[in-house]
């Protein structure tokens, strides 16, 4: 990842952060990595950001929901694998379901 990139990604957070609460078209998350919900969530979360005329939706891992402190998570979704298949790919394949 470039500089460039990781100073969006800090600085996008930290907007996402500044939302009084979770809101339609974001969610924070801690560990939360049972790959069914995610899918729930990345499903809702995108139909609710294009209710709300929404480019985009985000769900945030290691940021408390009520706080909005960064707290860190031991979710790394890159490594998480469901069989062989990379969660990505399942919950891509999901959505065409």
């Amino acid at each position: 990842m470039t500089a460039r990139n990781t100073e969006y990604l800090r600085s996008l957070v930290n907007e996402l952060r500044k939302l009084p609460t979770e809101c339609e078209w974001v969610e924070f998350k801690h560990n939360n990595s049972k790959k069914e919900d995610i899918g729930s969530y990345l499903s809702a979360l995108s139909n609710s950001a294009a209710l709300q005329g929404k480019s985009s939706a985000y769900v945030v891992w290691g940021i408390d929901n009520k706080t909005h402190d960064i707290v860190g998570t031991t979710f790394l979704p890159h490594q998480v694998k469901i069989g062989n298949e990379e969660l990505e790919n399942w919950l891509l394949c999901q959505s065409a379901l």
